[in-house]
């Protein structure tokens, strides 16, 4: 139902993605910045996000955040990512869709679904979780598993959910490795019934990617994404 093949060198189609922009979360050490090549380009087939040590309006680091937001949102469905993660102590990309209420209800009413995160202090593990009134890393009670997955930072791997109105599926490479199930309590439970949108980003430093520090040495960082690809599922 929807697609990104990044078949077109340049800047990112912006009838597809929008930017996240400044210093946003988390206590992350980077910039985001809007359409800066530097930042986030196709090239070869492939968007690159790269994150790089240099000063810019204040912070030590630049690199991007795409957004759907205010593009495109789903209603259930698989999401898939094909994408090579970037490496080094500091880095934390990921894939996550967030509630397209969020300026209505805030955060984590409107529900979170982190579809990859990645920290490079632990380079051979990728997680998935969600976030939601009740379950979430503030309260400590968010809920979510881990995959063993070697060196992801030198091949490509496909990354993904499967939304239904009755759980949601989290997969790498077609194999399943965990499941949050609709409880039937409610909002602050499951706030999935509502449209999401897409954001992939690469972090730096920041609560959970800086905790060992950063590592200046690997920069510039380059996170490639092959495509992006939206289904509609049945059942």
């Amino acid at each position: 139902v929807w697609a990104d093949e990044f078949d077109s060198d340049g800047l990112p189609d912006p009838g597809r993605w929008n930017y996240e922009e400044g210093l946003i979360r988390n206590q992350e050490a980077q910039y985001y910045t809007r359409a800066r090549a530097e930042n986030a380009r196709v090239e070869d087939g492939v968007l690159v996000i790269e994150a790089r040590r240099e000063p810019y309006k204040g912070a030590e680091y630049t690199s991007a955040s795409l957004t759907t937001r205010d593009r495109v949102d789903w209603l259930y469905g698989r999401v898939e990512v094909r994408a090579k993660l970037p490496r080094g102590r500091g880095v934390w990309p990921a894939i996550w869709m967030l509630g397209s209420n969020i300026d209505e209800v805030g955060w984590p009413a409107c529900g979170e679904i982190d579809i990859m995160e990645y920290v490079g202090f632990d380079p051979d593990r990728v997680h998935g979780n969600v976030h939601t009134e009740a379950f979430n890393h503030v309260l400590g009670t968010n809920l979510g598993a881990g995959i063993d997955l070697s060196a992801p930072h030198e091949d490509f791997h496909i990354y993904a959910v499967e939304w239904f109105p009755d759980r949601i599926d989290f997969f790498v490479d077609d194999e399943k490795y965990f499941t949050f199930e609709n409880s039937g309590g409610g909002n602050a439970e499951w706030p999935f019934d509502k449209p999401h949108f897409l954001i992939i980003n690469l972090a730096i430093g920041g609560a959970w990617g800086g905790q060992q520090g950063i590592d200046d040495a690997i920069f510039p960082q380059q996170y490639a994404i092959d495509y992006v690809r939206v289904y509609e599922v049945a059942g």
